[in-house]
């Protein structure tokens, strides 16, 4: 056992499956491992971005917005219009300006706080992946986004704050989900790919932690009806067929 198997207990009681042997067989095989890896490159950018979303709608006011794109922008550039390059990533992840939040808004200062340090470590993970790559001679290749966040966010509440408490318990189970496949992928790795990948375990750990610590901050309710409402739909996407390969994606049809 490459990690203390107990760091994963709360995860595995979150997430309402375990993910299928068939995905795990299919990721662990060589030549998969470019899919997997440019997959995992953009997934580490959207976890950014979204992040960065809920602190533009929610938390931070339009001067701080406009950092926050501006933060983004040389590894969007470089995922998307393929501008830029190893060199030009290394040391960006650092956020230069302060952060200021919205007058009037109870839980700002807390959606920043946890959202910029998440950006921060995802902006690190994507270099770090795409150093991987550039040590296997993997070449970057823009790939189109599977069902799985897209399906999760299609049942959002139309409501606030609703719509932020769901928007937050799915990146729960984005983090999560990621967590428990790093784990399970790993010991089927080369030794490099699987200590780094044993590596991410506690960052995406404290990040499910962070959305659902937020989440219940900012509902006047328990949020565990919600979660489990989630978790029937993150477990369905999980276990049946999906013809799209991806980091997150169902039993390989």
């Amino acid at each position: 056992m490459l990690y203390d198997a107990k760091l994963l207990d709360p995860i595995h009681h979150f997430l309402a499956c375990e993910t299928p042997q068939a995905w795990i067989d299919k990721a662990s095989q060589p030549e998969n491992l470019a899919i997997i890896l440019c997959d995992h490159l953009l997934c580490e950018l959207k976890a950014a971005q979204s992040a960065m979303l809920l602190l533009r709608k929610y938390a931070v006011d339009e001067q701080s917005s406009d950092t926050l794109l501006q933060w983004l922008q040389p590894f969007e550039d470089f995922a998307y219009r393929k501008i830029g390059n190893i060199d030009t990533l290394r040391g960006k992840n650092q956020l230069s300006k302060s952060i200021r939040g919205k007058k009037n808004t109870s839980y700002s200062q807390s959606l920043i706080d946890k959202m910029v340090l998440l950006i921060k470590e995802e902006l690190h993970h994507f270099y770090q992946v795409l150093e991987i790559m550039s040590k296997r001679d993997i070449k970057y290749q823009s790939i189109s986004a599977g069902r799985y966040a897209k399906q999760l966010f299609s049942h959002v509440s139309h409501h606030e704050p609703n719509a932020l408490i769901d928007k937050l318990i799915i990146g729960a189970y984005i983090e999560a989900r990621s967590c428990e496949r790093f784990a399970k992928l790993a010991p089927h790795l080369e030794t490099t790919l699987a200590k780094f990948y044993i590596s991410l375990l506690r960052s995406e750990f404290r990040h499910y932690q962070d959305y659902l610590v937020l989440a219940q901050a900012i509902s006047s309710k328990n949020i565990q009806q919600r979660i489990q409402y989630f978790a029937h739909i993150e477990a369905e996407l999980i276990q049946t067929p999906d013809n799209d390969f991806k980091f997150h994606s169902g039993v390989p049809a």
